[in-house]
């Protein structure tokens, strides 16, 4: 089952990063990898599918898709050593929103034809470029982009999680839950056949000294909790993977909360996150529709 994860700095993450997309990689391998051939003949016999036919969601592993396969940067200092390269694709910028992805989402979607899109973006655009409702015109045109390029592509799109400047900047704490509203309400009226659409609930008990390094990028807990929310809205809502698990929810040893100090380096804080140039801080089981291949 192809995938396309798109995002923000959040996304992408930075030299020393495990990052979420590797925390989902993990989950979506155990859930949705194929039984092994002493389990097989408990499986539904038949012939493979064919290119137009959908597989059962448990019968393939999981496909990272897209144009790009770098940290910030241009680094693939990865932290997870068993994360392969052909699972670290992404379509993911430090400093990019629903501005930037709108123009660039059609294309990548008709190349690389993933069967879901996993969207993590908006805090930049609040934080510098556009109101909850020009935000939520990018959108618009970033869904409208994903329906020309590829019909019956679903997608799931993750509220924005606010970040350090939420809780000091009350006028920014609303344009995040005043754009998380709209675009609730936008996910159900649009989603259907040609555009099936989810909208992931907010990691619960999201909190910046824990799940952040630095007020605004994931923590290797933060990461689990990003990855857990996407991971949910597949389960419940398409019936797509398993519940989230991961060694009894506490990160595995040198997977500490200052990714900082376990690398030795000075990592990008948030006035990184923010666009060149800028001194400002950063910021039931449905079925999919079997429009695609897998």
């Amino acid at each position: 089952m192809r995938f396309l994860l798109v995002g923000d700095s959040m996304t992408i993450g930075a030299a020393g990063d495990f990052t979420w997309r590797y925390r989902l990689w993990q989950h979506l391998t155990r859930t949705l990898t194929p039984p092994a051939p002493s389990t097989a003949a408990q499986q539904p016999t038949g012939a493979e599918p064919t290119d137009g036919q959908r597989a059962s969601p448990r019968s393939t592993g999981p496909r990272f898709v897209g144009p790009r396969t770098a940290l910030h940067e241009g680094s693939h200092a990865y932290a997870g050593p068993d994360f392969p390269p052909h699972a670290r694709a992404h379509l993911a910028g430090w400093g990019e929103g629903w501005l930037h992805m709108a123009p660039l989402v059609g294309e990548a979607v008709g190349r690389y034809a993933p069967d879901v899109l996993l969207v993590a973006l908006g805090l930049i655009d609040l934080g510098f470029y556009t109101d909850p409702e020009q935000t939520l015109e990018n959108v618009e045109r970033f869904l409208d982009g994903v329906v020309e390029a590829r019909p019956g592509t679903a997608a799931v799109l993750l509220p924005v999680v606010p970040n350090v400047r939420a809780a000091h900047d009350a006028a920014f704490a609303e344009a995040c839950a005043r754009f998380n509203t709209l675009l609730e309400k936008t996910v159900a009226e649009r989603s259907g056949p040609r555009s099936p659409l989810l909208c992931a609930s907010p990691p619960p008990d999201w909190t910046l000294t824990r799940d952040t390094y630095d007020g605004t990028h994931p923590s290797p807990e933060g990461e689990h909790r990003i990855a857990a929310a996407f991971a949910q809205a597949l389960h419940q809502g398409w019936g797509v993977g398993g519940r989230y698990a991961r060694d009894g929810g506490r990160p595995r040893a040198g997977e500490d909360s200052a990714p900082t100090a376990r690398r030795g380096g000075q990592r990008p804080g948030n006035a990184a996150s923010a666009p060149p140039g800028s001194s400002e801080p950063g910021n039931g089981a449905l079925a999919i529709p079997p429009t695609n291949a897998l």
